[in-house]
């Protein structure tokens, strides 16, 4: 005869909940629900509209030099480098010291003149003299910098923002230029107002997400150094600063109300799993943020209002 086998365990049963276990929950429910996981890492955007502006630039570039001809408007003799680019070929260093197109193809094609907008109500030139640049080294000082702070920016708060930072900070920079009396004997064209915005909207990002950032002293010490540097640039010679100052001045308002984060410690709701409980919720924004926000968007707007109508009532 067979021995009888033996009969299989049986699974161990959990003790059914009380009612005031269903009703409170255990105590290591409760514990557990006082501390929900972090949210996840915020992903990043895939920057286009910076190298789109990038590749824009030198499209525009190109074509003002094709407009230029130098050989045909000047003659072969006055024209820089003539001989490997042709119709391309630079206005001699006498006239254009940046390897560039002659004053004249700039005021044709959309350079910022006093004249032109003011008396003769061309306004469109406060956008299109962005697109333009006085030389190659104009240029190549130009999309250095694009590249490096549009992207970075771009990236990290998407493409509508920085590109309504971006036109903003541009559109300053042209309107500051305009009212500035010196304006009157020369035509300024370039990205460089858009481009000290998105410096100026740094600044006003650390300032904002204060926060947010772990060693703050140094990254204002540092963004302060780069902006005290880049703005003693302005003072050189065939140098547009009121541009310069009129951009950084939009871009930092404009950053004030564009690029405010949720402070340190917040946490979406939607990242908060069913059953948890946040035991010291974090408000989404500080006061100082929302304070922030309304100075700098009324000044943004009568800034903008008051240079208009000088422009119209010179």
């Amino acid at each position: 005869m067979g021995r009888p086998s033996r009969p299989s365990p049986s699974p161990p049963v959990e003790p059914t909940p009380s009612h005031d276990d269903i009703e409170k929950g255990s105590k290591r429910a409760r514990h557990k629900s006082k501390v929900p996981p972090p949210p996840p890492p915020s992903k990043l955007w895939k920057p286009w509209l910076m190298p789109l502006v990038f590749v824009a630039n030198i499209s525009v570039f190109l074509y003002t030099m094709y407009v230029n001809d130098c050989p045909h408007t000047s003659g072969t003799s006055k024209c820089f480098l003539y001989e490997y680019l042709g119709r391309y070929s630079f206005q001699s260093f006498k006239e254009n010291p940046l390897l560039g197109p002659s004053y004249i193809t700039l005021q044709t094609l959309g350079g910022l003149d006093w004249t032109q907008v003011v008396e003769g109500k061309e306004y469109w030139r406060l956008f299109s003299c962005m697109w333009l640049h006085a030389g190659l080294i104009h240029l190549l000082i130009n999309m250095l910098s694009l590249l490096g702070l549009g992207i970075r920016l771009e990236r990290e708060f998407g493409f509508v923002r920085i590109g309504l930072l971006y036109m903003i900070s541009g559109f300053g920079g042209s309107l500051t230029s305009v009212l500035s009396l010196a304006r009157k004997r020369i035509v300024s064209v370039g990205a460089s107002g858009a481009l000290f915005g998105l410096l100026g909207s740094m600044l006003s990002e650390l300032i904002t997400n204060w926060s947010n950032y772990m060693n703050k002293c140094s990254a204002l010490s540092t963004m302060l150094l780069i902006i005290c540097l880049n703005l003693a640039i302005g003072f050189l010679p065939r140098v547009d600063n009121s541009a310069h100052i009129g951009g950084f001045v939009s871009g930092l308002l404009a950053g004030f109300v564009l690029l405010m984060r949720p402070q340190y410690g917040y946490i979406s709701s939607k990242h908060v799993p069913e059953g948890y409980q946040i035991k010291h919720k974090v408000a989404k924004h500080q006061v100082h943020q929302y304070v922030l926000f309304g100075i700098s968007l009324v000044l943004l707007i009568t800034g903008f209002a008051v240079g208009l109508q000088r422009i119209r009532r010179p």
